[in-house]
């Protein structure tokens, strides 16, 4: 496990820069450049608020204010895009790069710190977007917005344990890849994005408690809308959690590395 971290330290400049030619590559020749990396979930945001505030007439218990519920959305989508981004490019990191990996002598271990790097960068665009958003409506969120910083460690913690377990098994087993999409639109409508937990009925309640996310997502929305401390002892049983999720598959990672390349 020691020498994962070395491996990531001595090499931090590979990543670094790996990051940058990432950003590069994917809006080079974009007229609108990396603010595409915020449009699309600001836009898909937009549009459940439209469908849900206008002609489903949703609306948050005790609060009549459909700004608020675009407010609300947007704190899901905040910390629902940051642990899907990990997720989905964890499970086919390996074999998307599986040609530098046969070419390039560098630690494996690399690939995800590359993923959650950017995945992070694109967070903290949304995040400042969002910021912006609320500003020119007049809606400034409090102290309580500092939350987002450990929110977002543990999403990313959660999303890269997860995904660096997939993504290793998907390597043998290539329906692990094509699973995955499908069961995050299942997981999708289990987490509190789009509608608020205690509409529900109470047996429903519990087993939407179940996901890990939910308390996640609701800290997102509690620091951005309601300015009140985010649920921190369930916060902190999904970090521990989640530390043993990444330990667990930190050591699933080291034992398959070697057998990797000849089966990629």
């Amino acid at each position: 496990m020691k020498s994962m971290w070395l491996a990531i330290w001595n090499y931090r400049h590979f990543i670094l820069s790996s990051i940058r030619v990432e950003f590069r590559a994917r809006f080079a020749r974009s007229v609108l450049g990396g603010l595409w990396a915020i449009i699309n979930p600001l836009a898909q945001a937009a549009i459940y608020a439209v469908v849900l505030s206008e002609v489903m007439a949703a609306r948050l218990p005790g609060i009549n204010d459909k700004l608020a519920y675009s407010v609300y959305l947007l704190g899901g989508m905040l910390g629902w895009s940051l642990f899907t981004e990990v997720l989905n490019r964890c499970t086919s990191i390996f074999i998307d790069n599986a040609t530098i990996m046969k070419k390039v002598r560098f630690p494996k271990i690399c690939l995800p710190a590359i993923t959650s790097g950017v995945a992070l960068v694109n967070g903290a665009l949304l995040f400042v977007a969002i910021l912006i958003v609320m500003a020119l409506f007049g809606r400034f969120p409090g102290i309580e917005v500092l939350w987002v910083v450990p929110l977002a460690l543990v999403t990313l913690i959660f999303g890269l344990g997860l995904g660096l377990i997939l993504g290793t098994i998907n390597v043998f087993v290539r329906d692990i890849g094509q699973v995955v999409p499908v069961v995050l639109q299942l997981m999708f409508w289990f987490t509190p994005i789009v509608y608020s937990v205690q509409i529900l009925p109470a047996r429903l309640r519990t087993l939407i408690y179940l996901n890990p996310m939910t308390c996640l997502v609701q800290g997102f929305q509690n620091a951005l809308l309601f300015n009140t401390t985010p649920p921190w002892l369930r916060i902190l049983v999904v970090g521990i959690c989640s530390c043993l999720l990444l330990i667990f598959a930190l050591f699933l990672f080291r034992r398959a590395s070697g057998e990797m390349a000849d089966v990629l």
